[in-house]
C-alpha cells in the first residue's frame, strides 16, 4: 500500500483504497480512482482488484480506528521565536479528542463558544501515523514504527487555548471537527526523511506559513522515541507534529480567521487539505 485513502464511492459505499495516481502526480487530494482495501487496515488486509470511482475523500482513518490523537506545541524553531518563547527542553504534549478528527475537505464548524470573541487561528502540520505497537523505542529504530504521513490542521482558538482553559491547551483546540488531515496517508517506504518536506499554509489563497520540517526542534523520529518511553503507542495513533512560523496569532495585527474562510494546508510529496470555516448558527449562545 502506497497512498492510503478513505472515500465515499460513486456507488454510494465507503472504502479504504490504495489511491491511483496519473504519472508525475503526487497530490492525493486530485485522486478519481482507487483500488479497494479488504481486511483490518491497521493489520491484515488485501489490496484488490476491485476499482473504487472516488466521489469524496474522507478522514483517512475512520474514528473507530483511531486510537489516540497526540499533538505536539512548539516544536518548530521559528515558531517558538515568533511566539517569545522560549525553545522547549523536551516535546510539548497535549491531545486531542477523536472526534476533533475531520476529512480533507469537510467545513470546520465554529461552536458558539469559539464565535464569542476572536482568535481563530490556523496550524499546518506533518501528521505521523503509527503502524505497530511501540514502546520504549530507540530513536534510530523509531521511523519503522510509522505507517505513514499526512497533513492535518490544528485548528486553534487562543482565547481558549491560553487565556479561559486554565493553563491547559485542549479547550482551545479540541472542539469537533477542529484536526481536519488527509489528504491520505503516504507510506514511509515512499517517504524516507520526513525532516526535509515543505510545508505551507494558504488563507483565502494567500500564503501565510511557508517552511520546511527540516525546521522542527523534535524530528519525527525524536518524537516517537520519546512519546514511547514507559508509554506504548498502538497503530492507529495519530501524533500532529507542531506548526511553523506564520500563523495568524504570530502577526501584527493578528489575522483570525473569520466565518467563510478557506484555509488550505499542504505538504510536499502528500497533498493539500482545503476547508472552509463555517460558524454554526444557534438560535442561542450559552455562556461556558
Amino acid at each position: 500500500m502506497h497512498r492510503l485513502i478513505r472515500c465515499l464511492a460513486k456507488d454510494g459505499r465507503t472504502y479504504y483504497g490504495d489511491a491511483i495516481l496519473a504519472p508525475g502526480v503526487v497530490d492525493i487530494a486530485k485522486v478519481t480512482q482507487a483500488h479497494v482495501i479488504k481486511g483490518d487496515i491497521l493489520n491484515k488486509h488485501d489490496i484488490t482488484d476491485q476499482i473504487a470511482d472516488v466521489r469524496i475523500l474522507l478522514a483517512p482513518l475512520a474514528r473507530e480506528d483511531v486510537k489516540t490523537v497526540r499533538c505536539l506545541g512548539l516544536n518548530y524553531e521559528q515558531h517558538a521565536k515568533e511566539t517569545k518563547m522560549p525553545l522547549p527542553k523536551y516535546p510539548v504534549l497535549f491531545y486531542k479528542p477523536v472526534t476533533a478528527l475531520a476529512g480533507p475537505f469537510d467545513n470546520i464548524p465554529v461552536a458558539a463558544p469559539a464565535q464569542e470573541v476572536e482568535g481563530l487561528d490556523y496550524e499546518c502540520e506533518l501528521v505521523a501515523i503509527i503502524g505497530k505497537e511501540a514502546r520504549d523505542v530507540p530513536e534510530f529504530k523509531a521511523l519503522e514504527y510509522v505507517m505513514g504521513y499526512a497533513v492535518g490542521n490544528d485548528v486553534s482558538h487562543r482565547e481558549w487555548q491560553l487565556k479561559r482553559g486554565g493553563g491547559q491547551w485542549a479547550l482551545g483546540k479540541g472542539f469537533d471537527g477542529w484536526a481536519p488531515f488527509g489528504p491520505g496517508i503516504v507510506s514511509s517506504r515512499l517517504i524516507k526523511d520526513p525532516q526535509a518536506l515543505r510545508i505551507s499554509t494558504k488563507l483565502n489563497g494567500k500564503t501565510v506559513q511557508e517552511s520546511s520540517t527540516e525546521d522542527m526542534i523534535f524530528s519525527v523520529a525524536k518524537t516517537i522515541s520519546f512519546l514511547s518511553q514507559g508509554t506504548t503507542l498502538l497503530p492507529g495513533d495519530i501524533i500532529f507534529t507542531g506548526t511553523p512560523q506564520g500563523v495568524g496569532s504570530g502577526k501584527s495585527p493578528p489575522l483570525w480567521l473569520q466565518d467563510g474562510d478557506i484555509i488550505e494546508v499542504g505538504l510536499e510529496g502528500i497533498g493539500s487539505c482545503t476547508n472552509k470555516v463555517e460558524y454554526v448558527k444557534t438560535t442561542s449562545k450559552p455562556k461556558l
